[in-house]
């Protein structure tokens, strides 16, 4: 065991740093995705995690992943495959809803992905950057909720939160990737997104109506 609680064989990797290098969202990976074979065993272990996601490589130079919250399994998801990406080093990551490229730029670690693929979320804009920082927890309601605000609107600068309210054990989720896409998606540019204690995404959409979600990877725990 370690800092992080993990057993043996498993990466804890921050996805979505600052440029300080510091937060991000902490993100579980199983490299030998066969020592957890089925799905009853690869959910026990996302619970026992507690991470917001882990991530199951099924063959890593392929790039097959198998995503998990602690209570379910994801099609699709931003924070994992930025990960996931660094960490394997490859072109493609292999998902059930399709192919998701990967490229390295310098610090930043990009995937691009449809929006339409992320999991729907309530995009509820705030009036204020005070105002996103003042909440003390999800807000009232039900539903995956992703709070934000404009820092600088014409650089594409944003505050944002998110609260999954799922009953999971994660009260609010450090940095969002399929959330941040969304966002860019309905406003149509590019964003530098600042989310949660100080995590930074960033997207660039496409003309043929793709999304591409970069930031930076650091690996904190070594298997």
């Amino acid at each position: 065991m370690n800092d992080y609680d993990v057993p043996a064989g498993i990466d804890v990797l921050h996805v979505f740093c600052g440029p300080d290098g510091r937060h991000g969202n902490a993100l579980g990976v199983v490299r030998d995705g066969r020592r957890y074979p089925d799905n009853e065993s690869r959910q026990a272990l996302a619970r026992k995690l507690g991470f917001s996601e882990t991530v199951f490589v099924d063959d890593p130079e392929r790039g097959t992943v198998d995503i998990r919250t602690p209570g379910l399994r994801l099609p699709f998801a931003g924070h994992p495959l930025v990960g996931a990406a660094w960490l394997l080093d490859v072109e493609v990551l292999e998902l059930p809803v399709g192919d998701v490229p990967a490229r390295q730029d310098g610090e930043f670690t990009w995937i691009t992905a449809r929006p339409e693929w992320a999991p729907p979320r309530a995009l509820e804009r705030y009036a204020s950057v005070a105002e996103v920082e003042a909440l003390t927890g999800p807000p009232p309601g039900e539903g995956w909720l992703y709070v934000w605000a404009w820092e600088d609107e014409a650089a594409g600068r944003v505050r944002a939160r998110a609260f999954p309210r799922r009953d999971d054990g994660i009260d609010e989720d450090e940095a969002t990737g399929a959330a941040a896409m969304l966002l860019s998606a309905e406003l149509g540019r590019a964003l530098n997104i600042t989310q949660g204690r100080g995590s930074q995404i960033l997207t660039a959409p496409a003309p043929d109506g793709t999304m591409e979600v970069g930031g930076r990877v650091l690996l904190v725990v070594t298997s």
